[in-house]
């Protein structure tokens, strides 16, 4: 008996204790079956990266679509493999030979490299997102060339001609944040059309300007005046099409509304503004502009070891374009990560190889199995990762020799990036770095915590299906973060 009640007293002694510090598998349960949940599925790991060792854990293995938190495996991946000074280039090239009259008796050929903050609206101010066409101008004048029998020749071969990831659905394509990756990119592969609408709904819009122009384009406009608030509107274009179509909606008596939308051929629009600034320039060029998909050319290091180089043009530094990437949540950014590893590795830039090299990278370096990634920016309903996946990445990449550069690059809980407004005022707050994700039906969030007691965990939480509204999770959420910030 007095064996029995010093049992007793020990168990309701240590009660207590263990409660406190199972806090954060407490609110995880109690996340789990609350309403609107029932139908969920639900993934969540949490791990102190001390020693590895779970501080909580629903279903860490199931595999779930996540949206934007994609975006750590195809950044963490390009970070790991590149290294923070990375930098893509693009190269101005010409063929032929120039005579004593200053004519080129050939082309001027334009290399991607896939870089894609040249001419971008996130490094550069509005109208002057080609001032890069200055020296590559100087570099033509002075190489002595007047006149250029040729053409201007774009090449974004280095990536391929798949388009849009597999996975991406119709009405992403066409849309901002559906611009598909290429060698050569400009204005981020975004359009910027401007409707105006009628005082009644249902009548159709008008369109009052497409920019920038984009030759050879035909838009059916079948986007109506509506009382419904807000941008309602889709845009729909295939890659490399010339056919572009906008459906939906927009709000009555607008006399100038911007919808945004991709550009299905970036590669032949590089080609037509750099054409475009030579002739402004005063040089005249006999060719139209063209590309080599069109020529069906896939030109090789050798060709160009046979060719002039005139001039080269830097992009950002990796650590810049992830940090970028993950705190705007910059889709193209990502897609091209994916691209950059694949040519890095294989000499082949397409989609598929940058995503067989991603899968044998981290297959060396942790337990992939049912991991399935289709994309960089996370699009993609084919993409299926366990939060298991995700805490160990952060694992990974928190030993890493880039751990600060990958830090560096998540948004802080309710400071900034996509996470401003997640856990403000709240004990979350500046404890928590992670990216987002979310899509119709889906939520996530994966990164790292410093406790209150300055412990450091890494956590993913990913909800696939849910029935309450986004905002109640959201909250549901914060309450999650901030118990593992109390941890």
């Amino acid at each position: 008996m007095k064996i029995l009640s010093s049992i007793l007293l020990n168990f309701l002694f240590l009660t207590p204790f263990v409660f406190s510090q199972n806090n954060v598998e407490s609110a995880v349960n109690s996340f789990a079956v609350k309403a609107g949940m029932e139908h969920a599925s639900i993934s969540i790991q949490v791990i102190d990266l001390s020693d590895g060792s779970v501080v909580a854990k629903y279903n860490p293995g199931r595999t779930l679509t996540t949206a934007s938190t994609v975006k750590l495996f195809s950044t963490g991946t390009a970070l790991d493999i590149l290294g923070p000074e990375h930098k893509s280039e693009t190269r101005v090239y010409i063929d032929g030979e120039i005579d004593s009259n200053g004519v080129l008796n050939g082309n001027v050929w334009i290399r991607g490299g896939g870089d894609a903050s040249i001419g971008s609206k996130y490094f550069n101010k509005e109208g002057h997102q080609l001032d890069f066409f200055t020296n590559w101008i100087d570099a033509i004048k002075e190489a002595g060339i007047k006149e250029i029998s040729g053409g201007v020749i774009a090449d974004a071969s280095e990536f391929g001609y798949e388009g849009a990831p597999g996975g991406w659905s119709w009405s992403d394509m066409g849309n901002y944040y559906g611009a598909s990756p290429s060698g050569l990119t400009i204005y981020d592969n975004l359009l910027r059309y401007t409707f105006s609408t009628f005082s009644v709904a249902g009548k159709s819009t008008t369109i009052k300007s497409i920019e920038p122009y984009v030759p050879g384009m035909t838009f059916h406009n079948y986007v109506l005046s509506s009382k419904k608030s807000g941008d309602n509107a889709y845009l729909f274009g295939a890659p490399y099409s010339d056919d572009y179509f906008g459906s939906g909606t927009l709000p009555i008596n607008q006399s100038s509304f911007l919808v945004k939308g991709s550009l299905s051929d970036p590669e032949m629009q590089f080609a037509y503004e750099f054409n475009k600034t030579i002739v402004d320039n005063g040089i005249k060029i006999y060719e139209l502009p063209s590309t080599a998909r069109d020529k069906d050319i896939k030109s090789t290091s050798s060709d160009y070891e046979k060719r002039t180089l005139l001039h080269s043009t830097k992009g950002k530094p990796l650590s810049v374009m992830i940090k970028e990437t993950n705190y705007r949540s910059v889709n193209l950014f990502a897609e091209h990560m994916i691209n950059m590893i694949g040519y890095e590795k294989t000499g082949d830039g397409s989609t598929t190889s940058g995503l067989n090299v991603l899968a044998k990278h981290w297959a060396g370096k942790m337990n992939t199995s049912g991991l399935q990634i289709n994309d960089g920016s996370g699009l993609s309903r084919n993409n299926a990762i366990s939060s298991h996946h995700f805490t160990q990445l952060l694992s990974y990449m928190h030993k890493s020799k880039y751990a600060a550069d990958f830090k560096a690059s998540l948004p802080i809980a309710g400071v900034s990036g996509t996470l401003r407004n997640v856990c403000k005022g709240q004990a979350g707050q500046n404890r928590v770095v992670a990216k987002s994700g979310s899509m119709t039906r889906i939520k996530s969030y994966a990164g790292y915590v410093t406790t209150r007691s300055d412990k450091k965990l890494a956590f993913a939480i990913i909800v696939n299906n849910n029935t309450c509204s986004s905002r109640t999770l959201k909250v549901r959420i914060e309450s999650l973060l901030n118990a593992m910030a109390n941890y």
